[in-house]
C-alpha cells in the first residue's frame, strides 16, 4: 500500500516546465533524435500507429484478435468484425495519426504541470497494450519503454520530469508525419491507404495526404502548447510581412 500511496502522491504532484527556450532546445534534440535514430524512434511510432487501430477497432465494436510488433519496425493490429463500412474504415484511418494524437495529449497534459501524472499515464497505457501484444518482440518492445520511462520517473528529480515529458511530446509531434511522407512516397498494396482505398474508392494519396495535414497540424498547435510566446512571435513576424 505504500508504494501504491507513494505513486498516487508522485502523479497528483506538478512539476516545472522547461520555459520558452528550453523547450525549443528541446524540439531541436527530439528532432535530431527522428532524423539520426529512426530505427529505434520507428519502433515507439509503430507501437502508438498499432494502439491507435487498437482502440479505435474497440470503439467501433470490432473485437480486438491482438497486436504484433515486429523487428523491422513493422507492425500489425487484428481485429474481426465486418470487413467493410464505417467501423473498419475508421480503425484503418486511426493508425498513422495516432502518434500525433499522443504527442498533441502529451503537450497538453504537461502543460498542466503534471509531467509525473503524464509518464505514469504512458507507462499504465504500455501495460494495458501488453495484454494484447501476440508476439515476443513486441513484448519486449513494450517492456522495455515502460520500464525506461518508469525508471525516469520514479528516480529522477522533479524538473527533469518536466523536461522528460517535453521531450516525449515533441519526439511524438515531430515523429508522426515522417511515416506519411515514406507512405506517399511509395505504392504498397497491403497499407492502410490502400485498404481505405479498396474500401472507400478514394485513391491512397487522398488518405495519405489527410494524414500529413493532421500530423502537421498536431505539431504545429503542439508547438504552440509548449514554446509559450510562440503565438504573439509569429503574430508579429507575419503582420509586417502581410502589409
Amino acid at each position: 500500500m505504500g508504494v501504491i500511496a507513494e505513486l498516487w502522491r508522485r502523479a497528483l504532484a506538478t512539476q516545472p516546465l522547461p520555459g520558452a527556450q528550453g523547450s525549443l532546445v528541446l524540439a531541436v534534440v527530439a528532432l535530431a533524435a527522428v532524423a539520426t535514430a529512426w530505427p529505434l524512434v520507428r519502433l515507439l511510432v509503430t507501437v502508438c500507429h498499432e494502439g491507435g487501430h487498437a482502440v479505435v477497432a474497440v470503439l467501433a465494436g470490432r473485437r480486438l484478435s491482438g497486436i504484433r510488433v515486429h523487428s523491422d519496425t513493422s507492425g500489425l493490429t487484428v481485429s474481426r468484425g465486418r470487413p467493410r463500412g464505417l467501423g473498419m474504415v475508421a480503425t484503418l484511418l486511426a493508425g498513422y495519426p495516432a502518434p500525433a494524437v499522443v504527442g498533441l495529449g502529451l503537450a497538453l497534459l504537461v502543460g498542466t504541470g503534471h509531467a509525473a501524472g503524464v509518464l505514469w499515464l504512458l507507462v499504465v497505457l504500455a501495460g494495458v497494450m501488453l495484454v494484447w501484444v501476440r508476439n515476443l518482440y513486441g513484448a519486449l518492445v513494450v517492456v522495455v519503454a515502460a520500464g525506461v520511462v518508469g525508471a525516469v520517473t520514479w528516480y529522477s528529480p522533479p524538473v527533469i520530469l518536466g523536461w522528460v515529458a517535453t521531450g516525449l511530446a515533441w519526439l511524438f509531434l515531430w515523429a508522426a508525419p515522417r511515416p506519411v511522407l515514406e507512405l506517399l512516397a511509395r505504392h504498397s498494396p497491403g497499407s492502410d491507404a490502400a485498404q481505405l482505398q479498396g474500401l472507400t474508392h478514394l485513391h491512397r494519396h487522398v488518405w495519405g495526404l489527410l494524414w500529413l495535414v493532421l500530423t502537421v497540424s498536431a505539431l504545429l498547435a503542439g508547438a504552440l502548447l509548449m514554446v509559450p510566446g510562440l503565438y504573439d512571435w509569429a503574430r508579429l513576424a507575419v503582420l509586417p510581412a502581410a502589409r
